[in-house]
């Protein structure tokens, strides 16, 4: 609370303590009081009472408890904009051989679909390892990759799904397509005359191969170019999109694939469209961060990386 005189008026407010300010700057950087409590080598409830102890002596709530870490309020933005650079800096003169040449830089922790992070993104960053970028790379889905940026385990993620929420900053990073595919056997089969004449119906006959039970993609495309739910079970899922490319080149029914990822099989011509829509399902992938992150030179390095590599996917 704000300090007052004997008198009852309000006075100056005593001066905020940099341990508690630490503290506070390490739980709005890592988006949980766990995260922080790991960074800080403190046990999680010191962090609370530390927090605790910094609210009641703004009179300010600063963050706001949620099912997954904490998310900051508009008085810990301003605070955090406040205080950041006076206690990197403070950091650096304490630490001056943090990111020297005696101690590598930390490495970066990079998350997203395996897909992506396979075809385009390593690729893309392989002339950063050789110039000495060290990268810890993670797979996972879009929500569980995000709650766990929120809570400081990764530094970039490549979610497939518009962020929410004000903890976390994105920018869009590429498009991905979706193209229904089979081999050219079951595409003989099927016929392609008859899903335009016949509707989606006839591509009952043919067993479904996809990514999960819940048939995430293929509902996609069914709602968006043929109108109407899907319904039925797959026949094979596969946790991996390129295993559902595989399974189906191989014959084994049909699928929904981003076409960045079967470029080459379409080329080739050991998958088929089955259909070419005017309109095709268009998804877009984020590169997303926390904002006000630890100040980490490789990580930046990595970002405009992938932005300038991305148009080109």
């Amino acid at each position: 609370m704000a300090h007052r005189n004997s008198d009852g008026r309000a006075g100056p407010q005593a001066p905020l303590d940099l341990s508690l300010l630490r503290t506070f700057l390490a739980v709005h950087r890592a988006g949980s009081f766990t995260a922080a409590a790991r960074l800080l080598g403190l046990a999680q409830p010191t962090v609370t009472a530390q927090i605790r102890a910094l609210e009641e002596q703004l009179g300010r709530e600063l963050f706001e408890r949620q099912s997954r870490g904490v998310a900051p309020t508009p008085v810990a933005d301003q605070l955090a904009g406040r205080v950041a650079a006076p206690l990197d800096a403070l950091a650096a003169v304490a630490d001056p051989g943090g990111l020297g040449a005696d101690r590598p830089p930390e490495p970066v922790h990079l998350a997203g679909p395996a897909e992506i992070l396979c075809t385009h993104v390593l690729p893309a960053l392989a002339p950063l390892v050789a110039r000495g970028v060290r990268l810890r790379v993670g797979t996972g889905l879009t929500d569980d990759l995000l709650a766990e940026l929120r809570a400081g385990r990764h530094d970039l993620v490549i979610a497939t799904s518009r962020p929410r929420g004000r903890t976390l900053t994105w920018v869009p990073l590429m498009d991905e397509e979706f193209v229904l595919v089979a081999a050219p056997a079951w595409v003989e089969r099927i016929g392609t005359g008859r899903i335009a004449a016949e509707g989606p119906a006839v591509l009952a006959e043919a067993p479904l191969v996809t990514y999960a039970e819940d048939l995430p993609i293929a509902r996609r495309y069914w709602r968006h170019v043929f109108g109407t739910r899907l319904t039925g079970q797959a026949a094979v899922t596969v946790p991996d999109l390129r295993g559902v490319l595989s399974a189906v080149a191989a014959g084994a029914g049909i699928t929904v694939l981003p076409r960045y990822l079967c470029r080459a099989e379409l080329a080739s011509g050991a998958l088929v469209p089955l259909l070419s829509p005017e309109d095709p399902p268009i998804n877009t992938a984020y590169l997303t961060q926390r904002p006000g992150g630890p100040d980490h030179p490789h990580v930046a390095l990595v970002r405009e990386r992938l932005l300038q590599a991305a148009p080109a996917w």
